[in-house]
């Protein structure tokens, strides 16, 4: 790739080379990390030896203090192995959905809401509200986040399923025990360079107030954007930006990698059919139970892990039920 940028007519695509020198920098910054690493553990082993023939305990100890830090490096780097897909290394679009059970499931998405804002500042992500539709007495019927930063989408796509909650209602009078579901659904934010193509003739985009909660939040003007692909029925609606122009970007973006994944799930059912096997495109079984009465338990039923400290859970405490699932994912599907 060094010998193809040093050519004389590699910018002639500028946009094709500056992809190219995007991926140049990575394996540069990649193969510059572990030749370090080898260079360390060379030089680690190295003063062992020498430690060992003089009887220096304190520089033995220093030693295995170093290569315990090499250990967990290593590891670290061994496990962005699993988030090798396409698109893991990009951003990501989460939107979480209320299921049955009106206000108890808007209020547990919401709740899920601040799960994730509060894993994505844990991680230094920048994430932005893009569209929610608050419920009639609590919580969200549903809300669209974007998540930026290195791996967003890597990490956030362990998440996708239906999510389950029960407690004792806050909402009941009688203080009786409720299931709750929600649907969180990521997708990845798809770049201008993958071919996704829209027309304008498909799409039917109607502006209208935002809806907010009353007082100066609520916009005089027409300002959200709601856009809907007349072909495929998807419908978007963004209205959390100040100006129509920026949620009318939003709502194109949101768009966009819906198409992709729409495209990306009928590909796998053809070739899950292909191979006989059976595909649920429906909600299915939740994959992870959040139970906070009559015991405390959050547990992943895809990886069996599981853990009685809810309150972290619930704060963005994820990387437990992430980490698992990326590993148990290792060999499957391509990764």
């Amino acid at each position: 790739m060094e010998k193809k940028a040093g050519q004389a007519n590699f910018w002639s695509d500028q946009q094709a080379a500056q992809k190219a020198m995007q991926q140049l920098a990575l394996l540069r910054e990649s193969v510059a990390l572990w030749r370090g690493m080898l260079t360390r553990t060379h030089e680690a082993l190295e003063w062992l030896e020498l430690a060992e023939m003089e009887g220096d305990d304190d520089v033995a100890g220093d030693v295995a203090t170093e290569l315990e830090t090499l250990e967990r490096e290593i590891e670290h780097e061994e496990f962005k192995l699993t988030l090798s897909g396409k698109h893991d290394r990009g951003n990501a679009l989460l939107a979480i959905h209320a299921g049955a059970g009106g206000t108890e499931a808007q209020d547990w998405t919401e709740m899920l809401l601040r799960m994730y804002l509060r894993w994505a500042e844990q991680h230094k992500y920048h994430a932005t509200i893009l569209d929610s539709m608050p419920g009639e007495e609590a919580g969200l019927k549903s809300v669209t986040v974007e998540v930026e930063g290195p791996y967003a989408y890597g990490y956030l796509r362990t998440e996708k399923g239906v999510h389950r909650l029960v407690r004792l209602s806050p909402f009941d009078a009688a203080r009786r025990r409720h299931t709750s579901f929600a649907l969180v659904e990521v997708m990845p934010v798809i770049d201008d360079a993958v071919e996704i193509e829209i027309s304008p003739d498909d799409l039917r985009i109607d502006v209208f107030r935002s809806s907010g909660a009353g007082g100066q939040n609520v916009q005089k003007n027409a300002t959200a954007v709601r856009m809907t692909h007349i072909p495929t029925g998807i419908v978007v609606t963004c209205q959390n930006e100040r100006s129509q122009l920026q949620n009318r970007e939003s709502a194109m973006k949101v768009l966009r990698s819906r198409l992709y994944e729409q495209e990306m799930e009928r590909r796998a059912a053809e070739q899950a059919k292909l191979k006989g096997e059976h595909v649920d495109a429906g909600w299915g079984n939740q994959i992870r139970s959040y139970v906070l009465h009559p015991y405390q338990m959050v547990k992943d039923h895809r990886t069996e892990v599981e853990t009685g400290k809810t309150g972290a859970v619930l704060d963005g405490d994820l990387d437990m039920f992430i980490r698992a699932y990326l590993k148990s994912q290792v060999g499957k599907n391509g990764h």
